[in-house]
This record gives C-alpha cells, sequence and structure tokens, in this order.
C-alpha cells in the first residue's frame, strides 16, 4: 500500500507543478545572474567615465533625468527652483 507522500509524488499534476515551480525558479536565477552582470558592467563604465574627468554623480542625474518623460522632468526642475528661491539658494 502507497504512503500518502508517495501517492502525491505520484499524480502527474503535482509532478508538472513541481517541474513548472522549478523552471520559474531557475529562470529567476538566471535572470537575476544577468542582472549582476549587466550592473557590473554599467559600474565599470562609471569607473571608466570618471577615469577621463567626467563627474559619476551628474552622469547618474543626467540619466535619471532622461528616463522621465519631459513633463514630469519639467515639473520636477520647477519645484526644484521654487524650493531653492524659498531657501534663498537662487
Amino acid at each position: 500500500m502507497a504512503t500518502p507522500a508517495a501517492a502525491v509524488q505520484d499524480e502527474p499534476a503535482t509532478k508538472f507543478a513541481k517541474d513548472q515551480l522549478k523552471a520559474i525558479i531557475e529562470r529567476i536565477e538566471r535572470l537575476e545572474e544577468e542582472k549582476k552582470t549587466i550592473a557590473d558592467d554599467i559600474r565599470d563604465v562609471y569607473a571608466e567615465a570618471k577615469g577621463n574627468g567626467f563627474d559619476v554623480k551628474a552622469l547618474r542625474t543626467i540619466v535619471r533625468m532622461r528616463k522621465q518623460d519631459a513633463n514630469e522632468r519639467a515639473e520636477e526642475e520647477t519645484i526644484l527652483e521654487t524650493y531653492m528661491q524659498a531657501l534663498g539658494m537662487l
């Protein structure tokens, strides 16, 4: 007589779910590794830029700003300018 645990292992639906779960986990792990590799590559580019005399903080700001759409960027700049005027920084 099969034990309940053995019966669960023999069910095709359970095996399919386990295989699917394993495939999903392996895909996530591969993508995480690719993400780490890309992050390392980006860090190398920033290090190269710094070595060539560029300001890395400014480069990061420009990259972030270029991701925004024009309206979002203009709104952020307006708010920043307003705050700077209020603090007497302009």
